[in-house]
């Protein structure tokens, strides 16, 4: 299964024998031709023989699953780099173990002008709070520090990172000695990214990049804007995908109104769209809800009680009508049931100048969408509207005890992140990671919707595999990729995987069958315990981007 990747290899034609192709072209296929960075025919063994002559290379599958690269629609990729290669707080059990991580990460890099790190989740800590600002300068040392809350919502820093940001003291959501909300948090991570040189942010792209398609992943969606990221940030790793074998990257600029979608247009974004925040996140109390927190007093107002509001529905509509008239995608991110109501609210309105038509057309999308109701699901259907969604935050946050539960409460809990609800109404589905707010896993991820930890929202095994192939492909507008049939990219990824087991049709979760009689390609067993398919090659328009080395 070993080959040398080189530019040319797009442009050969190549045939896959020997394993099993998931297609609905063939359900039992087991074969494939790639010609011209398009996928040419798959079929049976026998069929294949015909091809092997007139072919550059064939490739013996040896058994193993072909299936669709798959596209995380939701990443913020120089961050995962950064995630990668340096200060990696997600695995800390408590704060004591972060503080050591961050005087061993600190020892380790002394030429670095402002240390950066990221993961920290006080909702899984003892005690359950973060380093007060003492405690976190005497661990970096005195040194330009900011370690961002796994849901990048929120932000530690250190004293002398806070003295390279002139009146942060007075922006909003800053707090002497809790963690940076708001905009005293977006001024705070501009001024720690605008240390990273030009240098180690193409690192840190490439890592990540490689990281993906390493993980079966042929397509990210980045998320980025000028309160996420930088215009510099942006461009780069647009030029870089381009230039450089690996996976696709569409890229998104979250820039409000008509200057902000000028904008996204000069830079060459599929939309104005992604981290346009309506709110924050349920973790750091900044997701805007209906009703207040459960963990927060009923005084207060702000982030305190029913979290931040950051675009009203009026402004929502604007953005939509500037949208429309730019011919651009739009989207938001929304996750309080209060921050999607207002999406909803502000869609219908520009519905009402713009037309249905021309807002259902353009697939607006909303990211992480986490809690809906009946009635704001129907308006999803109605309006036309892309759920990109992120099922690792239920298996991360989720469950009887989980920090959804903490926040909102059992009963609010039990209500997030719908997924079968949102099928049931037709609403299209792409599933992403948020990486690095959680991990780039697509089985995971696939694992996570079927096996939901409430059960009334679990989804088919296929539908879940199908949101986070053929779904990431359709929400930017492209009906006729995400799936090994003639004609379509060939953008795939080779898994050595254990039985492939087809689910019953009247059984979304519990009982498997084998039988080929379904007619149905089948997918590797995901239920809770079992290995994870490893990828072997991922390809991306005919030329692979990842080769594992042979074991």
């Amino acid at each position: 299964m070993s080959e040398r990747i080189t530019p040319e290899s797009g442009h050969r034609t190549v045939l896959l024998r020997g394993g099993e192709v998931h297609s609905p072209a063939d359900p039992f296929a087991t074969a494939m031709v790639v010609e011209r960075g398009h996928v040419a025919w798959v079929g049976s063994e026998g069929a294949a023989d015909a091809f092997a002559e007139g072919v550059d290379e064939v490739v013996d599958l040896e058994g193993a699953l072909v299936t669709p690269a798959f596209t995380d629609a939701h990443v913020h990729t120089t961050s995962t780099g950064l995630a990668l290669t340096g200060l990696d707080l997600s695995g800390a059990r408590s704060l004591d173990e972060a503080l050591v991580l961050v005087r061993e990460h600190v020892a380790a890099r002394p030429g670095d002008r402002v240390l950066l790190g990221h993961g920290w989740d006080t909702a899984r800590w003892p005690g359950g709070r973060p380093p007060t600002r003492a405690e976190l300068d005497e661990a970096a040392g005195g040194r330009p520090l900011y370690l961002s809350r796994v849901d990048v919502h929120s932000a530690v820093a250190t004293t002398a990172l806070l003295d390279l940001v002139p009146g942060v003291a007075d922006a909003a959501g800053f707090h002497a000695d809790a963690p940076l909300t708001a905009e005293a948090h977006h001024v705070v991570r501009a001024a720690a990214h605008a240390a990273v040189t030009p240098q180690q942010r193409a690192d840190a792209q490439r890592a990540a990049l490689r990281h993906a398609a390493s993980l079966g992943i042929g397509s990210v969606h980045e998320c980025a804007g000028p309160t996420i990221s930088s215009e510099d940030d942006f461009t780069s790793l647009l030029r870089l995908a381009e230039e450089e074998a690996g996976p696709r990257v569409v890229g998104y600029w979250a820039e409000q109104g008509v200057e902000g979608v000028a904008r996204a247009r000069e830079l060459g974004a599929a939309g104005a769209a992604g981290d346009l925040f309506v709110d924050g996140a349920l973790g750091s109390h900044t997701a805007w809800l209906c009703e207040r927190y459960a963990d927060r007093g009923a005084e207060g107002a702000g982030d305190g009680v029913h979290g931040n509001s950051y675009l009203s529905a009026a402004d929502v509509a604007a953005h939509i009508e500037a949208c429309a008239d730019a011919g651009l995608q739009a989207g938001f991110h929304a996750i309080g049931d209060a921050a999607v109501t207002a999406v909803v609210d502000g869609v219908r309105a520009a519905a009402e100048k713009v037309g249905l038509a021309r807002v259902r057309a353009a697939r607006h999308r909303v990211e992480h969408a986490e809690m809906l109701t009946p009635e704001t699901i129907a308006a999803f259907a109605e309006l036309g509207l892309t759920a990109s969604v992120q099922p690792a935050f239920d298996a991360l946050w989720g469950g009887e005890d989980g920090m959804y539960v903490q926040r909102l409460g059992a009963e609010r809990a039990r209500t997030l992140n719908p997924y079968a609800a949102l099928l049931r109404a037709g609403v299209p589905l792409a599933f992403g990671s948020d990486s690095p707010v959680t991990p780039l896993d697509p089985w995971g991820t696939v694992r996570a919707a079927a096996f939901h930890r409430t059960p009334a929202h679990r989804v088919s095994v296929r539908a879940a595999f199908t949101a986070h192939t053929r779904g990431g492909w359709r929400a930017v507008g492209r009906d006729d990729a995400g799936v090994l049939v003639p004609g379509a990219p060939a953008d795939y990824a080779v898994w050595r995987t254990g039985e492939l087991l087809v689910q019953a049709p009247d059984d979304r979760v519990a009982r498997w069958s084998t039988d080929p009689r379904s007619g149905t390609p089948g997918l590797p067993d995901l239920t809770p315990g079992a290995e994870l398919p490893v990828c072997l090659r991922t390809v991306v328009g005919g030329q692979p981007v990842f080769v594992r080395p042979n074991e």
